[in-house]
């Protein structure tokens, strides 16, 4: 299943997509400004089958501004899309993204947060994949 990251910003978004296999994720360029449409047409694109968007939820766990911004989001992409849209925790992402561009990954920061948002979410869900293999 190929799956479409999303860290999600006023200005842009983030955007990481995982291996038809749904192992690696791999950061693709940020969509500015952050339109819906334009992820719309990137998922069609890539052919992807489920989108994550990363839910900035507080260190407390609670959800502020920012994650509010994100699910009106979501709300816009159920609304012109055929696909599931789902959220997941991104807390720790921008941290990750900033140890892998000093690591020298060369990606654009807010699209290796996606990356790292979308790794988390397929190990999370790995057991879960495993058993409709077998």
């Amino acid at each position: 299943m190929r799956v479409l990251a999303l860290d999600h910003g006023t200005v842009r978004i983030g955007c990481a997509i995982s291996d038809p296999s749904g192992t690696l994720a791999t950061p693709l360029p940020t969509i500015e400004p952050p339109e819906a449409r334009s992820v719309a047409e990137l998922a069609a694109e890539h052919g992807v089958e489920l989108i994550v968007v990363g839910l900035p939820i507080h260190l407390s766990g609670e959800e502020g501004s920012q994650a509010a911004l994100a699910r009106t989001f979501c709300a816009e992409l159920e609304a012109i899309l055929d696909i599931p849209i789902e959220t997941y925790d991104e807390r720790l992402t921008t941290r990750m993204a900033d140890a892998s561009k000093r690591a020298g990954a060369s990606a654009a920061r807010d699209s290796l947060a996606a990356a790292h948002l979308l790794e988390a979410y397929l190990a999370s869900r790995a057991p879960e994949l495993e058993g409709e293999d077998g």
